[in-house]
């Protein structure tokens, strides 16, 4: 019964608020230019399905590209650190630099260096750098969050400086580095629909693209089915990464 509840109040909240999104439109007579209503953007989304599918489809590969290119390099430079308290502080205030740069101030510079023909690589490589830190940033807390009583007995028994790292602080880091991949997830899909918007292309076709053109006709309801399939793409790959992340930490914690 509780679990059909927290299915049925978030499910009845967005019914709810659409009912008077659409009641609104209808007495308000808002044009369709400005503001569609459901009913309105539904019948574009299912005159648009097959292209909003393809789209959607290539955002979602190009951002899961970037996040397994942001978890290699962001998992491997945090377990260097994580054993050279120098590197790591030689390291990472160039990590957090490219954290609080602007994606759309280098995405012209990432087109260009990939090529106009390949701007698909410029977007992966862009979805990447902002997948990157979450990655990295949750690595490295959790190479920190070891017990430090199991520090010393460590200490005590003289373990060399890799038996500390990987029998120690990589399995005390497994909650930080499972919730640092779902926060990533999420960044890597705004940041290719960023790029793509900067690289204005079209080559990669993805919901960007659609959202670009809809927009560029006034086609309101088509600009808003391709917004509603990136938040339930959003959603959804959130939902799939919070179960396996539920599953990995009862494994985890199993052993």
């Amino acid at each position: 019964m509780r679990r059909a509840l927290e299915f049925l109040a978030p499910a009845a909240t967005i019914l709810l608020l659409l009912g008077v999104w659409e009641v609104a439109c209808r007495a308000m007579r808002v044009p369709v230019y400005l503001l569609p209503g459901p009913s309105q953007i539904i019948r574009a989304a299912a005159a648009d399905l097959p292209v909003l599918a393809m789209s959607a489809g290539n955002t979602l590969i190009m951002a899961l590209s970037a996040l397994v290119i942001a978890s290699a390099l962001a998992t491997s430079l945090a377990l260097a650190l994580g054993a050279s308290p120098l590197l790591e502080r030689a390291v990472k205030p160039i990590a957090i630099g490219f954290q609080v740069t602007p994606i759309v101030a280098i995405a012209p510079l990432a087109v260009i260096w990939a090529g106009l023909e390949h701007s698909e690589r410029a977007i992966v490589g862009l979805a990447a750098i902002v997948a990157f830190f979450p990655v990295f940033s949750g690595t490295l807390t959790g190479l920190k969050s070891a017990d430090p009583d199991l520090e010393r007995l460590f200490d005590l028994y003289g373990a060399r400086r890799w038996q500390r790292l990987f029998r120690l602080r990589v399995p005390a880091a497994v909650p930080y580095i499972l919730e640092g991949h779902k926060v990533a997830a999420g960044q890597a899909l705004i940041g290719g629909v960023v790029a793509e918007f900067v690289a204005r292309t079209g080559q990669s076709q993805g919901l960007a693209w659609r959202i670009l053109e809809a927009s560029h006709n006034l086609e309101t309801p088509r600009l808003f089915a391709a917004l509603f399939t990136l938040a339930v793409m959003g959603g959804l790959l959130f939902a799939v990464l919070q179960g396996l992340e539920a599953v990995a930490l009862r494994w985890w914690r199993g052993r």
